[in-house]
C-alpha cells in the first residue's frame, strides 16, 4: 500500500529522541507545528488517524492522541469527532523558507556572533565545568534528595488555592506589608537576635541576587573592598563586576586579622569589608567574639560598611550558631545577607537582606527592576511553613543526617588520609577544609580523579605558595557513597605523588 503524501512527509521529517527530558509528544507536536509554519501542510489537510500516526512513529496510541491534543490546544489543528484531524490556518505565518531541501530542524541557521560590539565581562566568566564522573565533591551544598517532595506537593497545591493569592496578584501595589515579610521578620528576630521590622528587610531570589543589589548600591568604580585571604570566588566576581578594587586581609585560627586593617589602611579609604557570619568561606574558621566587636568598632571609626554573609546558618551541629554582628549593630554599619529554607529544593529557597530602612528602600527600587513579579506562591507557602514551624522541624531533622555524614567522613579521612592531610572537625556547615601536608599539584589531582570517576571542580581547589587544600563538601553524599569517594580520592592521590 502506497503511503499518503502526509504519511510520507511525517516519515521523512519527524524525528524524536526518547532519552531527552522533553516528552515525545511535545517533540513531535513542535515539529508538526514547524511543517505547518513552513507551508508543508496547508489549511484543511487531514492528518493521519491516531492509530496510523502511532504506527508511523512507532509510539503508543496514547502518545499519538496527546500529540493531536497538544496541537489542538495551541490552535494548529481542529479535531472533528468521527471525521478526523484537520490543519487550521496559523494566525501568524513565518517568512518563506528558502532551505526546502533541509530537514525541519536544519532549515534555520542562527548567527554564532553579533555584528555589533558589546561589553564583555571578564569578571563574570562562568565557573561551570562539565563532567561524566559518577561522584562529585562540591563546595558544601545540601542533599536535594532530603527535600520532602510529597509534603511539598500538598503545601504548594494548598498555597495556589488560597483566595488571598489572587488578591495579591490583582493588587501588586498594595501599600501594606505582606504576611511573608511579617513572618520572615518574626522568624529572624527569634533565631538571629534581631529587632527588625518589615521595612528593614527585602527578600530576593537568591543570596547572589542580594549581594548584587547591595554591591550596586554601595560600590562605585575603584572603591576598595576588603575580603579574606582566600574568600568566596562568587562574591569576589560580583564586587569586581561592580567596579571594586579588592584587597585581601590575612587570618589565623581566630578568623580575619582586624588589627591588620587598622594598621594598613586609613580612615575613609575602605568602602566595605566582606565577612562570613558563622564560618569563613572556604576554611570554616570562626571569627572570634573579640574580633567581631573590634570590626564593628573599626567600621564606625573608619566609616566603612560591613557585609555579613550568613551562608550556612541552617547547618549547626554542636552548640548554637553565633548571633550575627548585625544583631549588635546600633549604628547602621552592617548589611546582613541570609538564606531561608536551605533544607528545601533550590526553587523553594529565598535570599534576604537585612539593613537600615533607607538602604532597604533603595534596594527595593533595584529589586523592582530585576524581579518585579517575585514569586507569590513561594512566599505564601514559606509564610505558612514558618508559622506552622515546619521550616524549623525540617532543619532540625536534616541536621541529624548531616551530622552523621560529617562524622562518617571524618572517620574515613582518619583511616585513609590521617598521615598525609590535616583537617578540623567543623561544628557546623557542610564542608571540611582538607589540607594536604606534603603539597601536591591539585590540578593534577583533579585531572587524575576525573579519570577515576571522581569530579573535583576548580572552585573547591585552593593552592598557592602557602596553601594546598580542598574544600570538601560532604552534604550531598549519603553514607553509602562516602567510602567509594574517599577510596577514589586516595588512589588518585597516590598516583599523583608517584608521578
Amino acid at each position: 500500500m502506497i503511503d499518503s503524501p502526509v504519511n510520507a512527509l511525517f516519515k521523512q521529517l519527524i524525528v524524536f529522541d526518547k532519552s531527552l527530558s522533553t516528552p515525545v509528544y511535545l517533540q513531535v507536536s513542535q515539529q508538526i507545528v514547524n511543517t505547518i509554519q513552513r507551508g508543508y501542510l496547508i489549511k484543511g489537510t487531514i492528518l493521519p488517524g491516531t492509530r496510523v500516526l502511532g504506527e508511523l512513529l512507532q509510539v503508543h496510541r496514547n502518545t499519538a492522541v496527546a500529540i493531536y491534543e497538544e496541537l489542538a490546544s495551541q490552535g494548529w489543528v481542529e479535531i472533528i469527532p468521527n471525521k478526523g484531524t484537520f490543519v487550521l490556518e496559523p494566525a501568524l505565518k513565518e517568512a518563506k523558507i528558502k532551505a526546502h531541501f533541509q530537514k525541519i530542524n536544519q532549515a534555520y541557521t542562527y548567527a554564532k556572533a553579533t555584528s555589533f560590539p558589546f561589553q564583555k565581562s571578564f569578571h563574570l566568566a562562568s565557573t561551570v565545568q562539565l563532567t561524566k564522573a559518577k561522584y562529585t565533591i562540591n563546595d558544601g551544598k545540601p542533599d536535594l534528595r532530603l527535600h520532602p517532595v510529597h509534603q511539598f506537593t500538598r503545601w504548594y497545591s494548598a498555597s495556589m488555592k488560597r483566595k488571598t493569592l489572587i488578591k495579591k496578584w490583582n493588587r501588586p501595589n498594595e501599600c501594606s506589608y505582606s504576611i511573608f515579610q511579617t513572618q520572615l521578620c518574626n522568624y529572624l528576630n527569634a533565631t538571629r537576635g534581631f529587632h527588625i521590622r518589615p521595612d528593614n528587610i527585602i527578600s530576593t531570589r537568591s543570596a547572589e541576587m542580594s549581594l548584587y543589589i547591595v554591591s550596586q548600591l554601595l560600590i562605585k568604580q575603584n572603591d576598595l573592598v576588603l575580603v579574606g585571604h582566600l574568600s568566596n570566588y562568587a562574591s569576589n566576581m560580583i564586587f569586581q563586576q561592580a567596579g571594586a578594587t579588592i584587597k585581601t586581609i590575612p587570618g589565623d585560627t581566630n578568623g580575619l586579622d582586624i588589627g591588620y586593617i587598622k594598621k594598613h589602611f586609613i580612615k575613609k579609604s575602605i568602602r566595605c569589608v566582606y565577612i562570613c557570619a558563622n564560618r569563613d568561606y572556604p576554611t570554616g574558621v570562626k571569627l572570634s567574639v573579640e574580633r567581631r566587636l573590634q570590626l564593628l568598632q573599626l567600621a564606625k571609626e573608619f566609616g566603612f560598611a560591613i557585609i555579613e554573609d550568613d551562608y550556612d546558618y541552617d547547618f549547626q551541629f554542636e552548640g548554637s550558631a553565633m548571633l550575627p554582628i548585625a544583631s549588635a549593630d546600633a549604628n547602621g554599619m552592617v548589611i546582613y545577607l541570609g538564606r531561608l529554607g536551605q533544607s528545601l529544593f533550590p526553587s523553594f529557597q529565598t535570599g534576604f537582606v537585612v539593613a537600615p530602612e533607607n538602604l532597604i528602600s533603595e534596594a527595593n527600587n533595584y529589586l523592582q527592576l530585576l524581579d518585579q513579579q517575585g514569586d507569590l506562591i513561594q512566599e505564601q507557602m514559606l509564610s505558612e511553613l514558618i508559622n506552622e514551624g515546619e521550616i524549623y522541624r525540617l532543619m532540625k531533622k536534616n541536621i541529624v543526617i548531616y551530622k552523621q555524614r560529617r562524622d562518617c567522613l571524618c572517620k574515613l579521612l582518619t583511616e585513609y588520609f590521617g598521615a598525609i592531610a590535616e583537617w578540623d572537625i567543623p561544628s557546623g556547615g557542610l564542608a571540611i577544609w582538607l589540607k594536604f601536608k606534603p603539597k601536591i599539584s591539585l590540578v593534577k589531582l583533579a585531572e587524575e580523579a576525573e579519570k577515576n570517576d571522581l569530579f573535583l571542580p576548580q572552585t573547591v581547589l585552593y593552592q598557592d605558595k602557602n596553601t594546598c587544600a580542598v574544600r570538601f563538601g560532604f552534604g550531598h553524599l549519603d553514607l553509602s557513597e562516602m567510602e567509594p569517594v574517599i577510596k577514589k580520592l586516595k588512589s588518585t592521590y597516590r598516583k599523583v605523588v608517584l608521578q
